[in-house]
């Protein structure tokens, strides 16, 4: 626990003041009673009352106590329901999701713990959809409709290429669609093939991001943007599946970065073993490796989590604990409250033992 105005802690020096006196005041009434004999007084003191006069005194002196804490603001970590009220799903759909290691095949699995976590989801979160593989696309824009989401996941097909990057950015033009990601989309490959970012070779400014002859060029997205702290946004995360690694598209940690800086909150799972298997896609035998070092940086920019399964039995599972994780949050939070409420409980206690018990209000 901490707490906020700790300046405010000084105040606990008054409570040895209050116990010195209360002690002054026990000992001025017994130098008042020893003068002034009443065998009916010493009777009732030295029974039951004797331990009961000093109750309601302690529940006030704890009260009090009370107080000067909540005072200082205390702090702790609570466990409660998130905020988000979105949540995208970016999901690899390259061809090595083929691979049959995974019975029937990896892409099969997925789209089964997929469905399966959209159908966890509570009404109020809103779900999108991104799949890519050497381009990415959004699917499905975020929507409380589940039957158009699950009707999506099962729509999906596998491509060439692997473009973790692209995916990101996808997801995260979902999320803030006034945002402007042309500069990674249109950039060249991060590891230097010759392909180009998601959007690039189906833009109307060619893949190079350069105007036609004679045309003029198009306005630019322009948005008042001030980065915030990792993790910070609560109104949404994305979920990042894949069994390889990057191929092609924008650098995925250079993506990632973006979604650190608008607060987005990136849980990757890696689905696969990072040994790798040999699948064959269009005719061509390849090796699909997992690229975990990639994608425990993503979530670690982003301040989300890494996961990794080998079986569709464990993607389950990890959709499971992301469920966990997305809907409830452990957060530092103020508990001021909690304390004025514990010191008004001891003090309506203290004035109804003292009522029931002297017939007084202390």
């Amino acid at each position: 626990m901490s707490f906020i105005w700790l300046t405010a802690l000084w105040s606990l020096a008054a409570l040895p003041l209050m116990v010195l006196g209360y002690v002054m005041l026990l000992r001025r009434q017994k130098r008042a009673a020893v003068r002034y004999p009443n065998l009916a007084l010493v009777k009732g003191a030295m029974g039951a009352a004797r331990w009961r006069r000093h109750v309601p005194p302690v529940l006030f002196f704890l009260a009090v106590a009370v107080i000067l804490l909540a005072a200082a603001r205390p702090q702790a970590f609570v466990t409660l329901p998130s905020q988000r009220s979105t949540l995208v799903l970016a999901m690899d759909v390259s061809g090595s999701m083929q691979a049959q290691d995974v019975a029937p095949n990896r892409i099969t699995a997925a789209q089964a713990a997929a469905k399966a976590f959209v159908e966890q989801q509570p009404p109020d979160v809103r779900l999108g959809l991104v799949a890519y593989a050497g381009a990415a696309m959004l699917v499905q824009p975020p929507t409380f409709e589940r039957t158009e989401i699950l009707a999506a996941i099962a729509r999906f097909t596998t491509q060439r290429g692997t473009n973790i990057g692209g995916g990101l950015l996808t997801s995260l033009e979902a999320l803030f669609p006034d945002a402007d990601f042309s500069d990674l989309q249109r950039g060249r490959d991060f590891r230097d093939r010759g392909s180009y970012g998601i959007n690039a070779l189906n833009s109307p400014r060619g893949p190079l991001g350069g105007a036609p002859l004679g045309s003029a060029p198009a306005p630019e997205k322009k948005e008042a943007f001030v980065p915030v702290a990792p993790g910070s946004y609560k109104n949404a995360a994305i979920i990042l599946m894949t069994d390889g690694q990057a191929t092609t598209g924008p650098n995925p940690v250079e993506a990632a970065r973006r979604a650190a800086q608008r607060g987005v909150r990136v849980y990757t799972v890696g689905f696969g073993s990072p040994n790798g298997t040999l699948t064959t896609f269009d005719g061509f035998s390849m090796r699909v490796q997992l690229d975990e070092e990639v994608l425990k940086e993503i979530a670690d920019i982003t301040r989300g989590a890494y996961f990794r399964a080998e079986t569709a039995a464990e993607l389950t599972k990890v959709y499971q604990s992301l469920n966990a994780q997305t809907v409830l949050e452990t957060t530092r939070t103020e508990i001021t409250a909690l304390f004025a409420a514990g010191a008004a409980a001891l003090l309506l206690v203290a004035g109804v033992l003292s009522f029931l018990w002297f017939g007084r209000m202390f």
